[in-house]
């Protein structure tokens, strides 16, 4: 049985990674239980792992990873009048997907090819999902490693032309390559980011670049 504060992380670090695509910094995790120190977040990281819910993936930055989350124990429904409120960052017991078409493969590298027309389409969970339309793409490279985005990863995109400075993006280049990075404006250059110091930042015109779209979120297979 896990303690009130390992049950805590465990949510916030779930909630994050479906929400931003990759894991939070201790600093946020830190805040988010309301802990003094970085001390206590990693002893209860430390914990989780122990137990099985959690894996950290060594040498390499907000590279946590869920493996599972804790059974909840969903007591018999009292009468509609006696119905209390549901709880703020509990799971529901009963998880509602969506599907969304899958459109192929993406570089967290160097740019590979544009993307294509549906070929399937795959269930997400629809908490990860606005009202936007959204595709999935399927990552292909380490580029984005430190964002905790790894090859073979499934990213959800929000379909969508804008993207705001810092934003992790699907950039389409001379309209023929596509990318996965986090994008900046630079005057009337548009500069595409890799998170990975083994890559280098490449600066475009904005006229060749086309967002396609914005990370919503992410699945990973085991």
């Amino acid at each position: 049985m896990l303690t009130k504060k390992q049950h805590e992380l465990l949510l916030f670090i779930d909630s994050h990674l479906r929400r931003t695509g990759f894991s939070p910094s201790f600093d946020e995790m830190k805040d988010a239980l309301g802990l003094r120190s970085k001390s206590g977040i990693h002893r209860l990281i430390s914990a989780l792992e122990e137990r099985g819910f959690l894996h950290r993936r060594h040498h390499r930055a907000r590279a946590l990873e869920i493996l599972r989350l804790p059974d909840i124990e969903v007591p018999p429904a009292p009468a509609p009048s006696d119905s209390p409120a549901p709880v703020p960052g509990l799971p529901a017991p009963e998880m509602l997907v969506v599907d969304v078409p899958f459109v192929g493969r993406i570089a967290a590298g160097n740019p590979i090819e544009a993307i294509t027309p549906e070929t399937a389409r795959i269930a997400v969970p629809a908490d990860m999902l606005g009202k936007a339309s959204h595709y999935a793409l399927e990552v292909a490279g380490d580029s984005m490693q430190e964002a905790g985005i790894l090859d073979g990863d499934m990213v959800i995109i929000r379909e969508g032309m804008h993207a705001t400075d810092g934003q992790i993006v699907v950039a389409l280049i001379d309209g023929m390559e596509v990318t996965l990075k986090r994008l900046r404006h630079e005057g009337s250059d548009i500069a595409l980011i890799p998170a990975n110091s083994r890559y280098e930042t490449r600066v475009l015109p904005a006229g060749r670049v086309s967002v396609q779209g914005t990370l919503a979120g992410l699945i990973r297979r085991y």
